[in-house]
């Protein structure tokens, strides 16, 4: 059986952008990506609303992905591929940061990962990259994610910058999906279904070779 961590925010949680609460287990992408590939695959879903992926969050807590990663990894290993879906928090007005450095954050996570030791036999495991689409028309979040929509709209280069120089599979997701227009941050219940099936295609090529 081979173990797939999907490590992400609250779009891996599975927030819904009408009432905030959270989707019922089948339509949240992790379930869909679990039922797509079938039994020969354990998938691991460790979303958390508001993670970043490296930023210290000095209004909401501990929000930094990098500070829980490494635990993580080590309580559900032996693990076959991690999946990095996370940049979208760090757009908020209040890190101040550019899509570069979203992107480098991301490049932070894919070092722990493959210097980790917690694949099967000691190995590291592998690692596919999320590109998060970017961030739609704001409403209730307009203050929040100020300037954001321009940066989010960069991402999708940065990341593969980064993808590429560390030979990392990557899939861009603005591809397949968008942000729903009720808050513009969050997926509608169609998105997560779609998510969760390209997402076990490209899984399946990763774990291919």
């Amino acid at each position: 059986m081979k173990s797939v961590l999907c490590y992400g925010d609250s779009n891996t949680w599975g927030r819904n952008p009408i009432d905030e609460s959270r989707y019922a287990r089948d339509d949240r992408w992790p379930v869909v990506l679990q039922k797509e590939l079938g039994a020969d695959y354990d998938v691991i879903s460790e979303g958390m609303p508001g993670r970043t992926t490296v930023w210290t969050d000095s209004v909401e807590g501990h929000m930094s992905g990098l500070d829980y990663l490494g635990p993580c990894l080590n309580t559900h290993q032996p693990i076959d591929l991690v999946i990095l879906f996370l940049g979208t928090n760090d757009l908020k007005f209040r890190f101040g940061v550019t899509a570069f450095d979203i992107a480098e954050g991301i490049r932070l996570l894919v070092k722990l990962i493959l210097n980790s030791e917690t694949g099967p036999d000691s190995n590291s495991p592998r690692v596919l990259i999320l590109i998060p689409p970017p961030l739609g028309k704001l409403t209730e979040f307009v203050d929040l994610f100020s300037g954001g929509v321009v940066k989010s709209k960069q991402l999708s280069r940065e990341y593969k910058r980064v993808a590429d120089n560390m030979a990392c599979p990557s899939l861009d997701l603005s591809e397949y999906i968008v942000a729903s227009d009720i808050d513009g941050v969050h997926f509608d219940a169609e998105a997560h279904h779609k998510i969760g099936q390209v997402v076990a295609q490209k899984v399946e090529k990763v774990l291919a070779k």
